[in-house]
């Protein structure tokens, strides 16, 4: 059983929830997936183990947990991004400037986590879901700003899901394990250069 037994819905118990679920992201970017155990949760919590079980039935639940807030986060950040270009209505390479250092931006945050989440966390139907949910909102978002500036070709859904995918792959490998002589500074400039290219090229055909 990997999943979250409940959700806490009083104040006091949010406080815990919230206090495992630091903890939990604290010892897996320090000792990793195979180091934490549930025990060194709840000591670096401040809570019994009991009080963890409460909520998690093992450690595959808490990086569920931390998955989904690691999502609901991502979301809570593009929208105020998407926000500012509805209102700033910028050209193409500051849209896609923008766009691109908020991905990078929320791959930077606890690099370690990020990695655990995205290459060790188990790939439960329902967190599937929830992901594609989140990229399928994302690139309605994006094809909304390539149509705006006349670079969304005949399908600009599919053109920006491509976008999205793309830059979302990228962004992992260049922050997460950037190649030996090469800064992810200097890499992130790259993708930002290949997709200003991509869709002016694509603008032209």
């Amino acid at each position: 059983m990997t999943g979250i037994r409940k959700k806490p819905r009083q104040q006091r118990s949010r406080a815990t929830w919230d206090a495992i679920l630091e903890a939990a992201a604290q010892l897996f970017g320090e000792r990793g997936y195979t180091g934490t155990t549930t025990n060194k949760v709840a000591e670096r919590a401040g809570v019994s183990i009991g009080s963890l079980y409460q909520y998690f039935p093992n450690k595959e639940a808490l990086l569920l947990a931390l998955s989904e807030r690691h999502m609901e986060e991502s979301g809570s950040t593009l929208s105020v991004v998407f926000q500012q270009l509805e209102q700033e209505r910028p050209d193409l390479e500051t849209t896609l400037a923008l766009l691109i250092e908020a991905t990078v931006a929320l791959h930077r945050h606890n690099p370690a986590m990020h990695r655990l989440l995205f290459e060790q966390t188990p790939r439960s139907a329902a967190l599937m879901s929830r992901f594609r949910r989140l990229e399928t909102l994302m690139a309605t978002a994006v094809a909304g700003q390539l149509t705006r500036l006349g670079v969304g070709g005949p399908h600009p859904e599919a053109r920006a899901l491509l976008l999205v995918q793309g830059v979302e792959a990228q962004v992992h490998g260049v922050v997460l394990a950037p190649p030996e002589g090469l800064s992810s500074d200097t890499l992130v400039e790259e993708i930002k250069a290949l997709w200003l290219a991509a869709l002016r090229s694509g603008h032209h055909r």
